[in-house]
This record gives structure tokens, C-alpha cells and sequence, in this order.
């Protein structure tokens, strides 16, 4: 089985390296050390911490009623207005997500660079690649 060094699961989880190591500290997530020392975490146990996650959130957020499972959370770095379209950039951890949507769609959200937004995907089609 894979493990994990906190600074990988924290790319993997979409947080910081400290907030990975508090975790750790905390007991939320088990980890083991390796021959020279490092922290590991196994990776079914990373798996397992990553589904509580998502399933418990922050909550910070309000819930909103939707279909659309695959939520990521970030702020919007980039914002280009067209006549009648407009793309609009997320990073979402290690994430960049970029959506077309009508520049009346960008409006009346409010879209700036900046702020928080919840980028959300819905597909018909996934693909998975082993690292």
C-alpha cells in the first residue's frame, strides 16, 4: 500500500502542510514513520480522512440544494468579459478550473477577482488516471 508524506496529503486534501501536520498532531489522521523519520500517512487511511472530509465540510458554508456532487471550493483569480460570454477562473487547491458562461451570468453573481466562489461539475463522462 502507498503512503503519504503530509506535505503530499495536504496536495491531496487541497490544504496547507500545517493544516495537514495539526490534523496528524490531533489524531484525526494515523500516521507512521519511516526508516528515516518522516511522517506517513497509509493510503487507505488518507482515503478514508478525504471522504470524512467532504462529507463533514467547514461548516462555514451555507448548504445549497443541487444535483452536482463535485464541489470545489476556491477563490476566482481570473475574470474575462466578452460581448456576450465570459471565462472565469478558479483555483481550488491544486485545482485550476476554468468556465464559459454568459457575461449576464458573471454579472449578476457578482464574479471578481478575489473572492470565494464553488466551482461545481457535473459530467457524464469521468476519467482517471493512476499516478
Amino acid at each position: 500500500m502507498q503512503s503519504y508524506t503530509i506535505g503530499q496529503a495536504a496536495r491531496l486534501l487541497g490544504v496547507s502542510p500545517d493544516t495537514a501536520r495539526r490534523w496528524a498532531d490531533a489524531g484525526r489522521v494515523a500516521t507512521h514513520r519511516d526508516d528515516s523519520g518522516r511522517r506517513l500517512i497509509d493510503g487507505r487511511d488518507l482515503a478514508a480522512f478525504s471522504i470524512e472530509l467532504a462529507q463533514g465540510g467547514t461548516g462555514e458554508e451555507e448548504f445549497s440544494y443541487t444535483s452536482v456532487r463535485n464541489a470545489f471550493p476556491g477563490i476566482v483569480t481570473a475574470v474575462k468579459l466578452g460581448d456576450v460570454a465570459a471565462q472565469v477562473e478558479i483555483q481550488a487547491g491544486p485545482h485550476r478550473l476554468v468556465s464559459l458562461l454568459t457575461r449576464e451570468a458573471v454579472e449578476e453573481l457578482g464574479l471578481e477577482v478575489g473572492m470565494q466562489a464553488t466551482a461545481r461539475v457535473k459530467s457524464t463522462s469521468v476519467h482517471i488516471d493512476r499516478a
